[in-house]
């Protein structure tokens, strides 16, 4: 078993369908909700664009890492703020991480919306699945809790 951190890596498909959903929504095109994140990068300090999928969940705004600790994840982490955005729409948020006892309803409920998109990063874990395995995935999808400035 591997000590490092879950990251499942997308295929050159993925790559690109990933850059068309993220240039549709960088020119106002959501879809199913989704938008471009931005977070400047740890040791560049340039933004870094990658398309998310932003959570509602009881009342706060969520941003989860389908893939695992993945370099957003990292970069995010030490920037501690982002901007997602939506056509000329942009928000600029702060981000606090999640802890994993914390994240079994937000993973639940994440799943219930995008797990048609999401499922297989998930290593068969669904929103039908019990607790103990949404939890024990818990560690693998990083959460972040987003504040939305202004």
């Amino acid at each position: 078993m591997s000590s490092s951190p879950y990251y499942l890596k997308g295929s050159a498909l993925n790559v690109r369908f990933n850059s068309v959903i993220g240039w549709l929504a960088r020119h106002g095109l959501s879809v199913a909700g989704t938008a471009e994140l931005s977070v400047p990068g740890r040791k560049s300090g340039r933004m870094q664009r990658v398309p998310v999928n932003p959570h509602t969940y009881g009342g706060g705004q969520y941003l989860v890492s389908a893939r695992g600790h993945s370099q957003w994840v990292r970069n995010m982490r030490a920037a501690g703020a982002g901007e997602l955005r939506v056509g000329r729409k942009v928000r600029r948020f702060t981000a606090v991480e999640v802890p994993d006892a914390e994240k079994l309803p937000l993973l639940r409920s994440y799943l219930e919306k995008w797990g048609w998109e999401v499922n297989q990063y998930f290593q068969g874990v669904t929103a039908k699945s019990s607790d103990e395995e949404i939890l024990a995935a818990a560690p693998d999808h990083p959460v972040f809790r987003i504040t939305v400035e202004g």
